[in-house]
C-alpha cells in the first residue's frame, strides 16, 4: 500500500516525479520503471562489512566452506554453461568476500583474482584460501591487464552508485568480454508473498532492489548486451543436507507461484541473474 509520496529521480531510467513509497515505508519505488531503493540512508560501504556481518548479521555464517562451495560450483557451472561460445580464461570477481568463487574458478583453470570492499573477507580469502583478493573499491581499482569476465554475486544491491560500478567494469573487461551479476529479485513470487518477512530484504545493507526489467533496462544502458536473464528460487543453492532459516516460507511462496519442483523460473525466482557483453559502441550517460 502506497503511504506517501516524496519527489525523486530515478537512478535507472533518469525519470523525475513522485515516488511511491511501500514495505512500512522501508523502500522507495519507481512507478515507470520498477526499481526500488531502500527509504533510509544507509552508511558509507567502508563502514558496513565487518566481521560481525559475515558471521551473524548479513549471513547465518558466511565462511562455513560447505555451503560457500556449492554455492560457488553451481555458479560458476552456469557462468561456463552460458559463456561456452568463448569461455573466460581470466576473470575478476566484485564483492568476492572470503573467496570460494575465486577458488573454484582457479580450479577450473581460470586466472581468477577478487576486489573486496571488507578487510576481514579479503583477509580471510588469502590466509584460509590462498586466492589473490584485494582489499579495496571495485569502482577504483585499476587491474594490471584487462579479463575476460567481470563476476558480481549479491554485490550490485549494496554498492553505492550502480551506474558507476558498471561503467567501472567495462573498463576492466576485454573487448566483448563478459559481464555476470546476481541480485536479489524484488518481484519474486517470495518477495510478493511474504512482504517485509522475505529474507532477502535487509534494509539495514542492500540500498537497491531490482526487478527483472530493471536490471535488463540499467545494464543496457551502461554498455552492455544482454545474453540471458533469468531467476533461480532460493532452494536452487541449499545443500540436500543444509539447514536454513525461513527454509518453510519461501518453499510455500515458490510453490505458490510456479506450481512445481523447478527451481528455475523467467521472472518469479528469488535470484535474479544476468549475463552481458561488453559493448563497443558507447554508452549513454
Amino acid at each position: 500500500m502506497t503511504i506517501q509520496l516524496e519527489k525523486y529521480t530515478c537512478l535507472v531510467c533518469g525519470g523525475a516525479g513522485e515516488e511511491h513509497t511501500r514495505l512500512d515505508g522501508n523502500l522507495r519505488r519507481c512507478p515507470s520503471c520498477t526499481f526500488a531503493w531502500t527509504a533510509h540512508p544507509l552508511p558509507p560501504t567502508t563502514e558496513l562489512y565487518d566481521e560481525s556481518y559475515f558471521t551473524g548479521d548479513g549471513y547465518e555464517d558466511y565462511y562455513l566452506p560447505r555451503p560457500r562451495r556449492y554455492e560457488s560450483a553451481r555458479r560458476l557451472r552456469w557462468l561456463q554453461h552460458t559463456t561456452r561460445t568463448h569461455q573466460p580464461t581470466t576473470l575478476i570477481e566484485a564483492g568476492s568476500a572470503g573467496g570460494y568463487f575465486i577458488k573454484a574458478a582457479q580450479h577450473a583453470g581460470i586466472t581468477a583474482h577478487g576486489i573486496e570492499i571488507s578487510a576481514h573477507a579479503a583477509r580471510h580469502a588469502r590466509d584460509h584460501l590462498g586466492v589473490p583478493v584485494h582489499h579495496g573499491h571495485f569502482e577504483t581499482f585499476t587491474p594490471p591487464h584487462r579479463v575476460d569476465a567481470v563476476c558480481a554475486f549479491h554485490v550490485l544491491e549494496h554498492v553505492e552508485n550502480p551506474r558507476q560500478f558498471l561503467h567501472a567494469a567495462h573498463r576492466m573487461l576485454n573487448p566483448r568480454g563478459w559481464l555476470a551479476l546476481e541480485v536479489p529479485n524484488i518481484a519474486s513470487a517470495a518477495a510478493t508473498r511474504l512482504g517485509t518477512n522475505w529474507p532477502h530484504l535487509q534494509f539495514r545493507y542492500h540500498r537497491w532492489h531490482f526487478t527483472p526489467d530493471s536490471l535488463l533496462r540499467l545494464v543496457t544502458t551502461t554498455g552492455y548486451d544482454v545474453v540471458t536473464c533469468d531467476t533461480v528460487f532460493s532452494r536452487f543453492y541449499w545443500r540436500p543436507w543444509g539447514r536454513l532459516r525461513h527454509a518453510r516460507d519461501l518453499l510455500v511462496a515458490d510453490w505458490a507461484a510456479a506450481g512445481s519442483p523447478l527451481v528455475r523460473h523467467p521472472r518469479l525466482g528469488d535470484a535474479l541473474r544476468l549475463v552481458a557483453r561488453r559493448h563497443e559502441g558507447g554508452w549513454p550517460t
